[in-house]
C-alpha cells in the first residue's frame, strides 16, 4: 500500500535534518506512550483485578504487552494511518475530512461520519485530563518507594507541579520547547538502560518474545485475563499522537524515532519489569521504580517527573489545537485565542480552555487520589477513540483510495476486532472510575452537536431575511448614492446576501466607497489551503467585487494578507484608504 504524499510531506522539512527532527518528535509526539511504564505492570497484576502474579503470568503478561505494542502501534499507526495524510496532516480531524469528502455525495452517510468523527475529538478532553492527573501522580509516587516518609507529601506535590504547568501555559513553551527531546532522549535511554540491567536477574523473560505465552496467558486466565486486557492497552495509550503530529515533523522522522529509540526502550524496560517481577514477586508494589538501584531513586523519580510534564504539555497543546479546529469547522464557540510565539503560529494558548482542564485535573488528582485509582478511568476515552478512528478509516480505504471492498474490510476488520475488544475490556472499568472521561467526552460531544446544529438553523434564518445582493446592486446603482474616495470591505457570512452593515452605512452616512468588496471567509475541510487557492474573485456592477477567502480549519486567517494576494488577480489595496465593516451576528 503506497501513498505518493510521503516524499511530499516529509520534503516540506528538508531543511532540517531527518535526526534533528526525530529528537524534537521524541518530546511531542512520544512523550505520552513513552510514561506508560511507569504504572502498567503495577496496573495489570492490581489485587483488584483478581490475577495471580505466577511466573506464568508475568511472562505472558509481557508478551501480550509487547504483541499490543507491535499491531496496534507499529502496525496500525506507524504502517498503515501514517499514509492516510490530508495535505500533510492527521489526526482524527484530518481522517474525518478524508472519510466525509470521500462520500460528499451520501449526505446522510457524511452526516453519520462527521458524528462519529466530532464524538472521537470530545473524547479526546477525556484523556486530556486523565494523562497529566495519571502520568505526574504515578512519576511522584516514587517517593514512597525511597521512603514511606514521603506518602503524605505525593498528592500535594504532584498538585504543585500541575498548577504549575497550567500556569506556564499563558507564558507559552517555545523557550523551554528546545528542551523537551533531549530529556524526553535520556528518558528513553534510562527506561533501556534499566530494563537491559535487570534481564539479567531472569533472562527466561525473553520468552514473551513468543505470542503464544500470550495466547496462554489469556485462555488459561479467562475472565480475569479479559480484565487485564483494560490495564494492557495503557501501553498504547499516546500512540494516536504519532498519526496526529504527522504534520509538525513529518513520516520519516516519525517513524525513525519510533524504530531507533522509543520501541527498543519500551520494550526493554517492560522485559526488565517482568524479570524483576519474576525474581522478586514483591517488587510489584512498584516495578518500574524498582528497577533502580537505592542510590539512583530521587534522580529516577526527577527525571521521571519532568519526562511526564512532557508528555503533560503535548497533551494541553493538543487540546489547545483541538479546540481552535472545532472553533472553525463550527463545532465550538469563539474563543479567546493568544499567540504566545512570534516564529511558531502553532504555539497558541486558550484561556478559557486552560483553567477548566486545570480544574478538571485538579478534581481527578484529588477525587482518585492514586495513579492504581486512576488507572481505572484511564483507557475508555482511548479505546472509544481508538475504535472511531479504524471505522473512519474503512471510508477512507474504500471510497478515497478506491481499495477493493474485500481488502478493506480485511485490513479495518483486523484492527476492529482488536479496538473493540480493548474498549470491552475497559468498560469493564466504567464503574470504577471509567465514567470520569466518559462524561466529559460525552457533555463535550453534545455541546458540540448542538452549537454545530443550532449555528446552522440560526444562519439559515438569518439569511432567509437578507436581500439578494446582485439585485440590491443594480437596483442601488439606477440611482446611485454619492462616492467617496477609498475601498471599503465587507465581510459576510452570505456570499448572494446584502450584509446589514452596507445598508446601515447607506442608511445614516449615505455614501457609498468608490471601490466596494463583499468578502467572506470560508472554512473548508481540509487542515490547510494553499495560497494559490486561497481566494476568487468575482466582479460585479459599479466597481464592487465579491471575493472568497479560504482557509482549512489549521490554518490561521489573516484578512490582511488575503487583500495583498489580491494583487496576482490585478487588485490593490492601500491599508490606509481601505475601510472594514463587520454586521454584528449573534453566533460569531
Amino acid at each position: 500500500m503506497t501513498n505518493s504524499k510521503d516524499v511530499s510531506i516529509d520534503s516540506a522539512n528538508q531543511g532540517q535534518s531527518l535526526t534533528a527532527l526525530s529528537l524534537a518528535a521524541l518530546g511531542v509526539v512520544y512523550g505520552d506512550i513513552g510514561t506508560s511504564p511507569l504504572y502498567v505492570m503495577k496496573t495489570v497484576f492490581d489485587p483488584v483485578h483478581g490475577l495471580v502474579l505466577s511466573d506464568a503470568n508475568v511472562i505472558g503478561a509481557i508478551s501480550l504487552i509487547f504483541w499490543t505494542i507491535m499491531s496496534v502501534v507499529t502496525l496500525k499507526y506507524i504502517t498503515l494511518f501514517l499514509r492516510a495524510d490530508n495535505h500533510g496532516e492527521g489526526g482524527i480531524m484530518a481522517l474525518l475530512s478524508l472519510a466525509s469528502a470521500s462520500v460528499s455525495s451520501r449526505l446522510r452517510l457524511r452526516s453519520i461520519l462527521f458524528m462519529i468523527g466530532a464524538f472521537g475529538a470530545a473524547l479526546f478532553y477525556g484523556d486530556g485530563v486523565i494523562t497529566p492527573a495519571i502520568s505526574v501522580l504515578s512519576a511522584v509516587e516514587g517517593l514512597e518507594v525511597a521512603t514511606p516518609l514521603f506518602q503524605p507529601y505525593v498528592l500535594p506535590v504532584t498538585l504543585v507541579v500541575l498548577v504549575s504547568l497550567f500556569l506556564l501555559q499563558q507564558h507559552g513553551t517555545g523557550g523551554i520547547g528546545t528542551l523537551f527531546g533531549p530529556v524526553t532522549l535520556i528518558w528513553f535511554i534510562t527506561l533501556g538502560v534499566t530494563g537491559i540491567a535487570n534481564m539479567s536477574v531472569a533472562p527466561q523473560i525473553l520468552q514473551a518474545f513468543n505470542p503464544l505465552y500470550a495466547v496462554t496467558f489469556c485462555l488459561e486466565n479467562g475472565w480475569f485475563a479479559f480484565i487485564a486486557l483494560g490495564a494492557v492497552v495503557l501501553a498504547v495509550t499516546g500512540g494516536e499522537a504519532l498519526y496526529a503530529d504527522m504534520g509538525h515533523f513529518g513520516i520519516k522522522p516519525i517513524r525513525f524515532a519510533w524504530y531507533g529509540c522509543v520501541l527498543p526502550a519500551l520494550v526493554l524496560n517492560y522485559l526488565g519489569q517482568g524479570a524483576l517481577l519474576l525474581a522478586n514477586p514483591a517488587a510489584i508494589a512498584n516495578p518500574f521504580f524498582l528497577l533502580f538501584p537505592e542510590w539512583a531513586l530521587y534522580p529516577a523519580v526527577a527525571l521521571a517527573t519532568v519526562a511526564t510534564v512532557i508528555a503533560s504539555q503535548a497533551v494541553i497543546s493538543g487540546v489547545f489545537s483541538v479546540t481552535r479546529q472545532a472553533i472553525q469547522l463550527g463545532f465550538l464557540p469563539r474563543m479567546e485565542i493568544r499567540h504566545t510565539s512570534d516564529e511558531k503560529i502553532g504555539q497558541i494558548y486558550i484561556p478559557f480552555v486552560n483553567w477548566l482542564l486545570l480544574g478538571a485535573v485538579v478534581l481527578a488528582v484529588v477525587g482518585f487520589g492514586s495513579s492504581a485509582n486512576l488507572a481505572s478511568a484511564y483507557g475508555v476515552a482511548v479505546t472509544t477513540t481508538m475504535v472511531m478512528e479504524t471505522l473512519l478509516t474503512f471510508f477512507v480505504l474504500r471510497f478515497a483510495w478506491r481499495y477493493p471492498l474485500f481488502v478493506a474490510l480485511l485490513a479495518t476488520g483486523f484492527f476492529l476486532v482488536i479496538d473493540t475488544t480493548f474498549f470491552a475490556a475497559t468498560i469493564l472499568k466504567i464503574l470504577h472510575g471509567g465514567w470520569f472521561p466518559l462524561v466529559i467526552g460525552i457533555s463535550l460531544y453534545f455541546l458540540m452537536l448542538t452549537w454545530n446544529q443550532g449555528r446552522k438553523i440560526l444562519l439559515e434564518h438569518l439569511r432567509a431575511d437578507d436581500l439578494l445582493l446582485q439585485p440590491f446592486l443594480q437596483s442601488l446603482l439606477l440611482n446611485p448614492p454619492l462616492r467617496v474616495s477609498g475601498t471599503a470591505v465587507f465581510l459576510t457570512s452570505n456570499m448572494n446576501g446584502v450584509p446589514h452593515a452596507l445598508l446601515h452605512n447607506l442608511a445614516h452616512n449615505q455614501v457609498l466607497h468608490e471601490r466596494v468588496v463583499f468578502m467572506t471567509v470560508e472554512y473548508l475541510e481540509i487542515p490547510n489551503v494553499p495560497d494559490t487557492e486561497r481566494l476568487s474573485i468575482q466582479p460585479l456592477e459599479g466597481n464592487c467585487y465579491q471575493i472568497a477567502v479560504r482557509y482549512g480549519y489549521k490554518d490561521e486567517p489573516d484578512l490582511p494578507r488575503a487583500l495583498e494576494l489580491c494583487q496576482r488577480h490585478g487588485l490593490e489595496f492601500e491599508p490606509l484608504k481601505t475601510s472594514y465593516f463587520l454586521s454584528r451576528v449573534p453566533i460569531f
